[in-house]
């Protein structure tokens, strides 16, 4: 029987969001009352709020908005992989043992447990180097659970820059709690947002025979 894990962050109040950036909030415009049928609701929220999707143009002045971004990089063949014991950084030393020879899309889980109620600065990032290992085996696509594929204090984007290098897609925040490491089907794509940077998504996983 095929099994579906969401793998999404709850966009809701209180969500922790990178430091200075747009706060979740939300309210309903309309309330059902007598003289209103209906409830609608309002939200503002960052582009990169919860579990999202960047989008080229994030990190490449020429690159593409999210509405441009083709949805193949979101949808298809997917590998977990377990780099809890990474330090700092997931390097090609951490994941090579776990790493198929050919693969389209990657997941890392870097996380023991998601923190869903505070912001955690000292996550683990990616090193671009494993990126580049990552490129050779085939990769599209990137994903990881925690809010970056760079440190939080990164100004040169070294990871974002070797996604460029190499034309693939990124996923960031994932929940991966409690997923079994191994194959998937991800379905995760962005919404069509013109001209901006990024998209929240509701990543989804599903089992594969």
């Amino acid at each position: 029987m095929t099994k579906i894990w969401d793998i999404s962050q709850t966009l809701r109040q209180g969500l922790p969001v990178w430091p200075g950036d747009t706060a979740f909030q939300s309210h309903f415009h309309w309330e059902m009352s007598d003289a209103c049928p209906v409830n609608v609701g309002q939200f503002t929220l960052s582009c990169h709020a919860g579990t999202h999707a960047d989008a080229p143009v994030h990190y490449d002045a020429q690159g593409k908005a999210m509405a441009a971004v083709s949805l193949s990089y979101y949808i298809g063949p997917c590998v977990l992989i377990d780099a809890t014991h990474a330090i700092g950084w997931v390097k090609p030393q951490d994941i090579i043992d776990q790493l198929p020879d050919q693969a389209e899309r990657v997941i890392f889980r870097t996380y023991q447990r998601f923190p869903h109620d505070q912001w955690v600065s000292d996550f683990t990032a990616v090193a671009a180097e494993t990126i580049d290992l990552l490129a050779e085996r085939g990769v599209c696509l990137i994903g990881i659970d925690s809010p970056s594929l760079d440190p939080q204090t990164s100004k040169t984007m070294q990871a974002h820059q070797a996604i460029k290098r190499h034309g693939m897609a990124i996923l960031e925040g994932l929940v991966l709690d409690d997923v079994p490491v191994g194959h998937y089907e991800l379905i995760a794509p962005p919404l069509k947002l013109d001209a901006l940077d990024a998209s929240p998504v509701r990543a989804l996983l599903r089992s594969v025979a």
